[in-house]
């Protein structure tokens, strides 16, 4: 009892150390992570001073943060503008479209692998949905745009082939279809990518629970349910909070790709959001302060988001990430 006795009061000892001592006793990983912390202190820190720029009238040659002060002008502008409404709406379609429906694919798609008894077969399935993450989406763009060409497409021939429809559709030429071409597209490209994370976080779950279950006489979607899902929820909780924060944050380079930089005026009424938007009328027009003011608003709502998911998060489970 007495030598449980000083390991434990040795244990307490150790985690009430001053977090410098601890980190100088680590001081071989510290340095591992020097690297990551400078970076991100660079270019993510440094560049927060810029938000003052959406309270500014800024122009080219003026110094920076000394240009004409306006407060919420910008702001002001943008909820005024006719065309918010529409952005909001594509915003909040296709970042639902992102955030919650694709979410549980990558999910599904891990515990499947998972489920392959041939290693060869399992390897090569995963090689084949991962390579087109590594496509960029100038040419992700081009492939399903040739694969959806009205006349030459080899969707639209394979439509009327098995007589779905009677003539071709034209995917690029009418928005009502642009939601389920971006939906499409994402989870074509990231999918595969996507469930190494999970991929990884169930090789880790011991064999010995499978094997105990299927003694016990749980069936296969048992199995699946209560012990690989089961296994792997803190995982997809901190990665479905991560994915939250991103909600405004819908895929800029694909919208722009799928529209042709915004030139594709017959999708713009579904593609346009507030992202593109600050491009087109911020950017290109040289509305540097007006593109940062939108730029703040779409971070706010993320960062609110980030919050409150990670509230709920915290007082319905014990993983949160914060």
């Amino acid at each position: 009892m007495s030598a449980k006795s000083d390991s434990a009061q040795t244990h307490v000892a150790l985690h009430k150390r001053p977090w410098y001592v601890k980190m100088l006793k680590q001081w071989d990983l510290q340095l591992l992570v020097i690297p990551a912390i400078i970076y991100i202190f660079i270019f993510f820190y440094v560049p927060m001073y810029g938000v003052i720029v959406a309270f500014q009238e800024f122009r080219l040659g003026d110094t920076f943060g000394l240009s004409e002060w306006v407060g919420l002008h910008h702001f002001r502008v943008l909820f005024a503008d006719p065309f918010f409404p529409r952005l909001m709406r594509n915003n909040i379609v296709m970042g639902a479209l992102r955030v919650f429906l694709y979410f549980p694919l990558p999910i599904l798609f891990a515990v499947l692998l998972n489920e392959l008894r041939s290693v060869k077969f399992k390897k090569f399935t995963q090689t084949v949905s991962y390579l087109p993450f590594f496509i960029s989406w100038v040419v992700a763009s081009t492939l399903l745009q040739d694969f959806l060409h009205v006349e030459n497409g080899a969707f639209n021939q394979l439509l009327m082939a098995l007589r779905i429809t009677s003539e071709p559709i034209f995917f690029f030429g009418d928005s009502r279809y642009f939601w389920g071409l971006f939906f499409f597209s994402h989870t074509w490209k990231e999918i595969g990518f996507g469930a190494i994370i999970y991929v990884a976080a169930i090789t880790s779950i011991d064999q010995e629970q499978y094997e105990a279950a299927a003694m016990d006489g749980a069936t296969r979607i048992q199995r699946m349910w209560h012990i690989t899902i089961a296994s792997i929820k803190p995982t997809i909780i901190i990665l479905f909070i991560l994915n939250v924060s991103s909600f405004m944050a819908t895929s800029f380079d694909q919208i722009m790709m799928l529209t042709n930089m915004m030139s594709n005026s017959l999708l713009r009424d579904r593609a346009d959001i507030l992202a593109t938007y600050a491009f087109r009328t911020g950017l290109a027009q040289r509305r540097f302060s007006f593109a940062s003011a939108v730029g703040l608003f779409s971070t706010i709502i993320n960062f609110t988001l980030l919050v409150l998911a990670n509230w709920i998060a915290r007082r319905k489970s014990e993983s949160s990430l914060f």
